[in-house]
């Protein structure tokens, strides 16, 4: 197999997995806490810096949040089991950057990686985000530029792939959604959530010998449940988020 088949294979495979795999990286970064300690030995100060993780995973979600609440029917967004384009994006967060999400996914794993406090992890993380989501990335455009031809080549000649140009920003003519936000991203807020106050939670166990509740993370998980079972029966058994090819 031709080495350009064999790059769009694997990405195609990767793609469809790709919510579920990078919890993979969570697992062999709490095996390398085996002697970890908070190295600001303040509680305050500690709190401070788990806030400081949380909100740059948060920021993450926000590109992700911008980019779904006014993309168009019918553009690949959080499907996972295929490519879908019926259309080709270039406008709004894709008039800066031709992949908005993923640049979210990677700035939500970072805050995660921040979290442990450990160079290394947040390095290996950066590597393995890399590895993992270039070919993803190939398998992608290959689908489109399959689908739009030169159309596509013309955007992403002057679009980058990763790094926003902001001077280039073309607003959507798309209106701000929030029902496809809230059917599409409350899970998402919530596995962040999830995340972090598992960690937290581990992180406590291997200083302190004990499993402990964090006030801080149980409130912050707390609402963050609620927020997502109402959404979720929202989204189930009613009609209230129900958006038109969505």
């Amino acid at each position: 197999m031709a080495l350009r088949e064999e790059l769009k294979k694997q990405g195609d495979w990767l793609f469809r997995w790709r919510s579920y795999l990078p919890m993979l990286l969570i697992i062999f970064a709490l095996l390398g806490m085996k002697h970890f300690e908070y190295p600001l030995h303040s509680q305050k100060l500690d709190n401070l810096w788990e806030i400081l993780c949380l909100f740059i995973s948060l920021t993450g979600l926000g590109i992700r949040i911008f980019t779904i609440g006014r993309a168009p029917v019918g553009t690949s967004g959080t499907n996972t089991r295929k490519q879908i384009a019926e259309l080709l994006n270039t406008s709004g967060m894709y008039s800066v950057v031709r992949h908005p999400m993923y640049l979210g996914n990677f700035i939500i794993w970072l805050g995660v990686s921040l979290f442990f406090r450990a160079w290394w992890i947040s390095v290996l993380c950066s590597l393995i985000f890399w590895l993992y989501y270039e070919r993803i990335i190939y398998a992608e455009e290959e689908f489109l530029r399959d689908g739009f031809g030169q159309e596509f080549l013309d955007w992403a000649e002057k679009t980058p792939a990763f790094i926003p140009k902001f001077s280039q920003w073309r607003p959507s003519p798309e209106q701000f959604s929030f029902k496809k936000v809230l059917r599409n991203e409350s899970q998402s807020l919530f596995a962040i959530i999830s995340i972090f106050t598992f960690i937290a939670v581990i992180s406590d166990y291997i200083v302190g010998g004990a499993f402990e509740a964090d006030g801080m993370w149980i409130m912050i998980f707390t609402a963050g449940a609620i927020f997502y079972s109402i959404s979720r029966f929202l989204k189930k058994l009613t009609s209230v988020l129900d958006v038109d090819g969505w």
